[in-house]
C-alpha cells in the first residue's frame, strides 16, 4: 500500500525533531495538530508493536479534533479504532491510547502504563504536574525512541511553566540540554507556515486580525510574553526586570512571605528614597516544616541587614488546635517576628498593579534579574473566571511568590489623601506636646489632630 503526506516544512522538522522533548508551538493555524498525527502515523509504521498515548485536558476536544483528525488520515487498510477503548490499532501490532486528564489525578489512571512516545495536545492546557508524572510513563525494553512531542498556543493555566521549559532557555529552534539531562526543542508555529490553510481558507487570517488585541498577539503572532487570561499584563521583562547592584544601607528593607507547607515563598524588597521597590532577594522551597522555613530565612539575611518588618497574612495568626500556639509564634522564637498585613486579595493585586505601571511610565517596582520564581510567576498568574477581579489560584504551585508580593504592595500602599484637617479633641497631653514643640513640630501636629480646640 501506498500513500502521500503533505508536510509544511516545518511540521517536517517536527517529525524529524529527536529531542526527549519537543515543542511544536505558537500561533493558531501552524499545523500543529496534523504534524501530530502524521508524525504518530509515521511512527506507529516504522516501528511495528510501538505504543504511543494522545493526550487533551478532555475528552470532548478530544474527540472532536485529533480523534476525527486520525480517522480521517490513518489508512483503513491498516488502521481500525475502537471507539469504547478509544484505542487504535495498526496491522503491525502498533497502537496509540486517546487519552484525557480532565482533574489532576487523571494521571493516575496511567500509573501502570508504559509508552515509547506520549503525545500533548495543546499543552498549555495541562498542569506541570501532570507533564511531570506522565514522562515516567515512557518507558519500555525495546529499543524504539522514547519522546514526548508536544504541540500548542499560548495561553491557558500551563502557560507559564510551558514558556519557562521550552521557549525561554534558548531561541527557537535551537536544540538544549535542561538542567535534569533531558534534551529540548521549541518549533515556533506561525500561520504564514502552513500554506495549505492559507490557499484554503484565505479569509482566516483576516478573522483573526479582527480579534482583541491580546487574542490577535497570542494566535496570530504567537507571542508568549501575552496571552488571554493574563492578570499582570502590566508586566513588562524589559522595565521590571533589572541587574542586581548594591543596595544602601539607608533604605528600608522588608521580608514577605507566604507560608504553607507546600511551599514557603519569601521576597526580600529593599525601597528607595524615591519611593521605587526593589525585590533584590527571594527564597522559594517546598515541603519545610515552620522551624525550617524560619532557618532558612535567617540564614539567607545577612547580620548587617536591618529589616524593617517581616510581613505574613494573618491566617499565621491561627492558633494550632494541638499546641495552643499560631505559626507567627513560632516563627518568633527563631528571631522572625512577623507583622501581620491585609489578605484583601482583589485591593492586593490592585496595589501591585498600581507598583508595575509607577508614574509617567515609569515603574515603581523591580525585580533583580537572580529572582526567578516571582518574574516566572507573576506574569503566569491568571483572571480568575468567576471573579474577574482576583486571580485564579491554579495552578496553585505558582502562586505563592505572588502572594508575598501581594502582602507587601498592600501593606505599603498609600492611603488616600485626606483632605481638609481631622478635627478631635485635644487632650491635656496634646496641648502639652504642642506648647513644648516648635513650629515645624506643632504644623505635623495640627495636620494629625487638627485646629488646637
Amino acid at each position: 500500500m501506498e500513500m502521500t503526506l503533505s508536510l509544511t516544512r516545518k511540521q517536517k522538522v517536527f517529525v524529524d525533531a529527536a529531542e526527549s522533548e519537543v515543542l511544536f508551538g505558537g500561533a493558531a493555524g501552524g499545523g500543529k495538530s496534523y504534524g501530530q498525527m502524521a508524525d504518530a502515523l509515521l511512527f506507529a509504521l516504522k516501528y511495528p508493536r510501538s505504543k504511543q498515548l494522545v493526550l487533551r485536558r478532555t475528552f470532548a476536544e478530544l474527540d472532536k479534533s485529533l480523534i476525527r483528525l486520525s480517522l480521517s488520515l490513518f489508512p483503513r487498510e491498516i488502521y481500525s479504532f475502537n471507539s469504547s477503548t478509544h484505542t487504535g490499532r495498526f496491522k503491525n501490532g502498533s497502537l496509540i491510547d486517546f487519552g484525557y486528564c480532565a482533574a489532576e489525578i487523571d494521571v493516575y489512571q496511567y500509573q501502570s502504563a508504559e509508552y515509547d512516545v506520549i503525545r500533548f495536545d495543546e499543552l498549555t492546557h495541562f498542569t506541570e504536574n501532570q507533564y511531570v508524572y506522565l514522562l515516567s510513563r515512557i518507558r519500555g525494553t525495546n529499543p524504539y525512541p522514547k519522546q514526548v512531542k508536544s504541540s500548542t498556543n499560548p495561553g491557558g493555566v500551563g502557560h507559564g511553566w510551558v514558556k519557562a521549559r521550552f521557549v525561554d532557555p534558548r531561541p527557537a529552534a535551537e536544540s538544549f540540554v535542561g538542567e535534569d539531562g533531558l534534551s529540548r526543542i521549541f518549533i515556533p508555529a506561525l500561520l504564514s507556515d502552513n500554506k495549505y490553510l492559507s490557499e484554503g481558507d484565505p479569509k482566516y487570517k483576516e478573522r483573526l486580525l479582527a480579534l482583541p488585541e491580546m487574542e490577535k498577539k497570542a494566535l496570530l503572532y504567537g507571542d508568549w510574553n501575552i496571552f488571554e487570561g493574563q492578570y499582570f499584563t502590566e508586566f513588562n521583562p524589559s522595565k521590571h526586570i533589572c541587574a542586581p547592584f548594591e543596595i544602601s544601607s539607608s533604605w528600608r528593607r522588608y521580608r514577605t512571605i507566604d507560608y504553607g507547607l507546600d511551599r514557603l515563598a519569601c521576597l526580600w524588597i529593599a525601597v528607595a528614597p524615591d519611593g521605587r521597590s526593589y525585590v533584590y532577594r527571594e527564597f522559594c522551597k517546598s515541603n519545610l516544616t515552620i522551624s525550617q522555613a524560619a532557618r532558612e530565612i535567617c540564614d539567607r539575611t545577612p547580620a548587617s541587614e536591618d529589616i524593617y518588618a517581616t510581613l505574613a497574612p494573618p491566617d499565621l495568626w491561627s492558633r494550632s488546635q494541638e499546641t495552643g500556639r499560631s505559626k507567627a509564634t513560632i516563627f518568633s522564637e527563631f528571631g522572625i517576628n512577623l507583622t501581620k498585613t491585609s489578605n484583601d486579595r482583589e485591593c492586593g493585586w490592585l496595589a501591585v498593579k498600581e507598583l508595575l505601571l509607577g508614574k509617567e511610565g515609569v515603574p515603581s517596582i523591580c525585580f533583580f534579574s537572580t529572582c526567578s520564581e516571582i518574574t516566572r510567576c507573576l506574569p503566569a498568574l491568571l483572571i480568575d473566571r468567576l471573579r474577574p477581579t482576583d486571580c485564579s489560584t491554579e495552578p496553585h504551585e505558582i502562586t505563592h511568590a505572588p502572594d508575598a508580593l501581594r502582602g507587601f504592595a498592600i501593606f505599603c500602599a498609600r492611603p488616600a489623601e485626606v483632605k481638609g484637617l481631622i478635627k478631635c479633641k485635644w487632650t491635656t497631653d496634646m496641648w502639652e506636646d504642642y506648647l513644648l514643640a516648635d513650629d515645624s513640630a506643632r504644623e505635623y501636629l495640627r495636620k494629625k489632630y487638627g485646629e488646637p480646640n
